[in-house]
């Protein structure tokens, strides 16, 4: 159940990146995010009550809250048109405890693939913190493209995969994807910082105003 639930991570990780490149409008985006957000909290409330006090279950559903609320923070934001530090310091909270589980799924759960996602999800959330928290509004096109990827190599595609079965050789995918983050989201640095797509986290909701949104 949770492959499920890491799939739709996947899609909303993808459409939210979008919403920071412009090319999404704020209250469309907003209730996927609900949607998704709803899912991301009923999918570990079931697994936690049917885990019958397997605690690494445990441990593993309750990372799922994180992203949840987060989902619904996001979505009831952009509705409400809340100002954007709220989400942005509660995202330093999911960085640090990002960082918690991919120590338990390397030295807990043996599986160093997704040791290296939530690592990945660790610095994603931070750039969230720097963007809507720090109001580091430089960051919005950078922010946007990495959110984009990580929604496909994070999400869609390994949950995918586990849904599927084809998803083995933990340890080499563990290398993969380390050695694909620093070339890629490396690389895409001095692109987006020699101006390339960006928009103010404010813009969107600006665009849905102009809309009659």
């Amino acid at each position: 159940m949770g492959n499920v639930g890491l799939l739709y991570v996947g899609s909303v990780l993808y459409l939210n990146g979008l919403l920071l490149l412009g090319k999404v409008e704020a209250k469309a985006g907003a209730v996927f995010n609900l949607f998704v957000g709803i899912l991301q909290v009923v999918t570990p409330t079931y697994l936690v009550m049917t885990a019958q006090g397997d605690t690494l279950q445990i441990l593993s559903a309750s990372g799922l809250y994180l992203f949840g609320f987060t989902y619904l923070y996001v979505g009831i934001g952009l509705l409400a048109g809340l100002d954007t530090t709220g989400v942005g310091y509660f995202s330093l909270f999911v960085a640090i405890a990002a960082l918690g589980y991919s120590f338990a799924n390397f030295h807990l759960a043996g599986d160093p693939s997704f040791g290296v996602i939530w690592l990945y999800w660790a610095f994603l959330w931070f750039l969230f913190y720097l963007l809507l928290g720090r109001k580091r509004e430089a960051l919005t096109a950078y922010t946007g493209w990495v959110t984009t990827i990580q929604g496909w190599v994070t999400g869609a595609i390994p949950g995918f995969l586990l849904l599927s079965g084809y998803w083995k050789h933990t340890t080499e995918t563990a290398i993969a994807l380390g050695v694909f983050a620093v070339v890629v989201f490396g690389g895409l640095w001095p692109i987006t910082r020699r101006g390339g797509p960006s928009s103010r986290p404010q813009d969107a909701a600006n665009t849905a105003d102009e809309h009659g949104g």
